[in-house]
């Protein structure tokens, strides 16, 4: 869920600073975007993107969405030297 928000919030930076060149700003004819400088859109929408991304790698650094559920509480044992050995089980840390 937090990475939606973070694709959310880098697509509005991103949106935002295309407002900030006044070709976009000019063609959509709102009266708002153009009463604001393009210094005022470049810094929203670089403040928005950076969120975005800091929202992004914190989702993917959280412990749930691990893909390997066990890997903190069981550990392989091997058998065999090199190239040969394999997993002949495994035991709890």
């Amino acid at each position: 869920m937090k990475a939606i928000l973070g694709y959310i919030l880098s697509g509005l930076g991103i949106v935002t600073l295309a407002f900030s060149q006044d070709k976009i700003k000019n063609s959509l004819s709102i009266k708002f975007l153009s009463s604001l400088s393009s210094s005022v859109f470049l810094a929203i929408g670089g403040i928005l993107v950076v969120a975005g991304v800091v929202v992004l790698i914190m989702s993917n650094n959280s412990p749930k969405n691990s893909t390997v559920k066990q890997s903190k509480e069981e550990v392989p044992i091997y058998e065999g030297e090199g190239k040969h050995r394999k997993i002949i089980g495994y035991r709890k840390n």
